[in-house]
């Protein structure tokens, strides 16, 4: 430690412009809200789109609650929202004195989306990186999620401005890497976990979505994207998770906003396992 006496140093990083050995490293940590106790924060990533993230992300959410925990989800995919829809959610979020009220789901799941503050549920929205990050900081100090024990955030596919903004911003417990079967996603999953290594946020596991098709008539399972996260898991020296099917009752309740009434068996040792490594 250098003699701050004998360099004249003050001590305080912030207001220096030097660049010496004993700087600090300023932490870009965001504080939530003085009415928000949240134990734990789950980012929920993936590569590229289209691989079934926020089914996972609204899968361990329910499961959570199921385990008896307090649960929200903070939709982060700004651009391409969907948890108000897989929960049935339509009215608009409302907002009191103290900061904006999350909406809850039947089973009182906490969550907050752009959806939810918008007009036309169906207007794009046309914003670009920098704004787009900055609501997602809004949604984590100006909601008012009260108490929670598991907050997961939805984190729009890539490594952009918004998850980049996730892992910096946000105090994350760890991250759930999302894929499915085919060899392409493999390199992508090594970009999402190569961005958490980078940025030392610990990598939960890896969830594998459409891994396989039931056949209705004779129960045989059929993997018509073929295999491949069992070697990519044990490459990266992660672990595996889960597997989700392809399931059509899925598709059918999200349609319905009943996606809380679905039995996820197929996640179920997913979120024990998740919540085992977070308490342990």
């Amino acid at each position: 430690m250098a003699d701050t006496k004998s360099t004249g140093c003050s001590g305080n990083c912030s207001s220096c412009s030097q660049n010496c050995s004993d700087r600090k490293q300023e932490s870009l940590l965001e504080p939530t809200g003085e009415y928000n106790n949240i134990k734990h924060v789950i980012g929920v990533v993936s590569g590229k789109g289209g691989v079934g993230k926020s089914l996972v992300t609204s899968s361990l959410a329910v499961l959570m609650q199921q385990m008896g925990y307090k649960v929200g989800i903070l939709d982060a995919d700004i651009t391409g929202p969907s948890i108000p829809k897989t929960f049935g959610i339509n009215s608009r979020a409302m907002q009191n004195e103290i900061g904006i009220l999350p909406a809850e789901t039947k089973t009182g799941i906490k969550l907050m989306s752009i959806n939810l503050l918008l007009e036309d549920k169906e207007s794009p929205v046309l914003w670009r990186g920098p704004v787009i990050a900055g609501a997602v900081k809004q949604f984590w100090h100006d909601v008012v999620w009260g108490d929670l024990d598991y907050l997961f955030v939805d984190c729009p596919p890539g490594t952009g401005d918004v998850p980049l903004t996730v892992f910096q911003s946000l105090p994350l417990d760890g991250i759930v890497i999302v894929t499915s079967p085919q060899d392409l996603v493999s390199m992508i999953v090594k970009k999402a976990y190569n961005m958490a290594e980078m940025m030392k946020i610990p990598v939960l596991g890896l969830v594998e979505n459409m891994s396989y098709v039931v056949c209705p008539e004779c129960g045989e399972e059929f993997k018509i994207f073929g295999s491949g996260s069992e070697s990519i898991a044990e490459e990266l020296n992660i672990d595996l998770l889960g597997k989700m099917p392809i399931d059509v009752n899925v598709a059918r309740m999200v349609d319905n906003g009943n996606f809380e009434m679905y039995e996820n068996r197929y996640l179920k040792a997913a979120a024990e396992a998740i919540d085992n490594r977070i308490n342990n």
